[in-house]
This record gives structure tokens, sequence and C-alpha cells, in this order.
């Protein structure tokens, strides 16, 4: 029979999301997002982006790219410029019902 964990709906959530953020331009990536979100820009462009690695442009699209796919981040075209944005409250959702899971295998004396 298949571990709990494994056949819950945030198992492919959780792939996804570990994934993109392993690389480590797409983890400064997200870090430039949330460092934009907590000084109240809720969005910011490709050009914006790009200070935060030290890669050609076309390299930071794609990156942000596997982060869009991953449900990372979404995107707005407005005019001309694509601006990207964290889906800030999704992510930490997740992130905490993966907390709340190992919490409560540590209570019941599960191995992980």
């Amino acid at each position: 029979m298949a571990n709990k964990c494994c056949v819950s709906k945030n198992f492919k959530k959780l792939t996804s999301l570990f994934r993109a953020l392993a690389e480590p331009n797409r983890l400064a990536i997200f870090r430039h997002l949330c460092s934009c979100e907590a000084s109240g820009a809720k969005q910011t462009n490709v050009n914006d982006i790009k200070e935060c690695c030290d890669v050609d442009l076309s390299v930071v699209s794609r990156h942000l790219s596997v982060l869009k796919d991953a449900g990372v981040l979404t995107s707005e075209k407005k005019g001309k410029e694509v601006f990207y944005s964290l889906k800030g409250q999704e992510l930490a959702d997740l992130l905490r019902k993966l907390a709340d899971q190992i919490e409560e295998s540590i209570q019941k004396g599960e191995k992980l």
C-alpha cells in the first residue's frame, strides 16, 4: 500500500515546487520575488528580476517559465512587458500542510 503522504493531492505540487527551487538561479529569483513582496512591490518585470542572478535575460525568462509551471508564481502582461508575482499565500499554505504532516508523523512515532 502507498504511503499516505505519497498519495496526497499535494504530493505533485510539492514535487514540482522542490524541483523548481532546487536550481540555484531559480532559488535566487524566488528570494528576489519574496523580497519584492516584502517591500510592497507585488509585481516585478524580467529586467528587474535579472538583477538577482548573473545570467542572460533569455535564461531568466526560461527560469521564470519553470517557476510558473511549478505553481510558484503568476504572470500578467501589461503592454509589451510581463510582470511576475509570487503565489505567496498558496505556497505558504502548501508548506504549512507539509510541516503539519511531519509533526503528525513525529507525534505518532512514525518514520518519515
